[in-house]
């Protein structure tokens, strides 16, 4: 199962629409996962229409017609992987931790907010991704986003996809 990981998308006030790229990982994928941060409901709309399967949750930059179509905290099974979906985890400092004990009953925690591409593995086998953002590269050198494949009850491929400038 082919997952594409977005967060801190910001359309249309950092991009107009996403990247052409992203739109065919979009096309390709099995399963859409985006942590919120959409700002519009129009790009929500447009990848429920496009994407096979859509999984989000909203984030603290967006609208209450968003916050009312999207969940805070998202929990989904795709091939035997448990992920929850969050748009906020606090401070860098602790995080795998703090995000242990919160989400002891997923493998895999999808989260943004930072912009920051985040890959790391809690002593508790929590794994936390973050895709970084493929429209707001905010500090970071390029704008980013995420996809992997969840198989057979593990995550594996996991690749950090660098885009280039947008135009």
């Amino acid at each position: 199962m082919r997952l594409l990981l977005l967060a801190d998308t910001h359309v249309p006030k950092r991009a107009r629409d996403l990247p052409r790229q992203v739109w065919q990982e979009v096309d390709e994928a099995d399963v859409v996962i985006h942590a919120g941060d959409w700002v519009d409901e129009a790009l929500l709309d447009a990848l429920e229409s496009r994407a096979a399967l859509l999984v989000g949750v909203h984030g603290n930059n967006d609208s209450p017609e968003l916050r009312r179509r999207l969940p805070e905290v998202a929990r989904v099974e795709l091939g035997g992987v448990r992920l929850a979906v969050v748009h906020e985890t606090g401070a860098a400092s602790g995080r795998e931790r703090r995000c242990a004990v919160q989400y002891a009953d997923a493998d895999v925690l999808v989260f943004g907010h930072s912009h920051i591409p985040w890959d790391t593995t809690a002593e508790s086998g929590l794994r936390l991704l973050n895709p970084g953002s493929p429209t707001d590269r905010r500090g970071q050198p390029d704008c980013t986003y995420l996809t992997a494949v969840a198989q057979g009850g593990r995550l594996q491929h996991v690749v950090l996809h660098r885009l280039p400038p947008l135009d």
